[in-house]
């Protein structure tokens, strides 16, 4: 029963999560500052949408053809204020974002720069079961229109840290991790003709 109970939980967080277009509640990831030594690089897997463990690795994509190459270096991302993770959580997910953008050729910019190409926005979400918490994520492309071009999806599973459920449980290389994650598949989506 209680495992049907998580499963029921976890699916609604995902729908919730899916359909969410309130921007209640956010943190704006520009006003958080980042922990030294935070950026450091995780392994990341490929692909929309993703369940992974802290110990599954891929190749990381990269710039191997001019086009792409130049399609990278022409975007400039925006984070926008992030929906559902705790300030502590979202700093070294946003400092991961910033090193993993900087690794793959694509500048993020600030929140009042008026030329972004591609404004990205985060939804989160944890789900705590056992002596593990899944932190599920769903993150929206727009263009600077506001017209939604792309998704990304998944959702990663860790060992909590001590003995708390939620957001404190969940480690800073979990967030860093996802961060890796999206910065790829993002990078992925526009080596692949996805630029809008």
């Amino acid at each position: 029963m209680r495992r049907s109970r998580v499963t029921t939980v976890s699916l609604l967080a995902a729908l919730a999560l899916a359909a969410c277009t309130n921007a209640k509640d956010v943190l704006d990831p520009s006003a958080v500052t980042p922990p030294a030594g935070s950026a450091q690089s995780l392994p990341a897997t490929q692909g929309t949408s993703a369940t992974t463990s802290p110990t599954t690795t891929a190749p990381a994509p990269t710039a191997s053809t001019p086009g792409r190459t130049a399609a990278l270096a022409k975007t400039r991302l925006q984070v926008a204020p992030l929906v559902g993770a705790s300030v502590e959580a979202a700093a070294p997910l946003t400092a991961e974002l910033q090193a993993r953008a900087k690794q793959r050729g694509v500048t993020l910019v600030g929140s009042t720069d008026q030329t972004a190409t591609h404004v990205l926005k985060g939804y989160f979400s944890t789900m705590s079961e056992g002596k593990d918490t899944t932190v599920i994520y769903v993150w929206d492309v727009y263009d600077p229109s506001g017209n939604r071009l792309h998704r990304i999806n998944g959702q990663r599973k860790a060992p909590s840290v001590g003995s708390t459920e939620g957001w404190p449980a969940v480690a800073p290389a979990t967030m860093q991790a996802i961060a890796d994650q999206t910065i790829d598949q993002f990078t992925a989506w526009l080596g692949s003709g996805g630029a809008g």
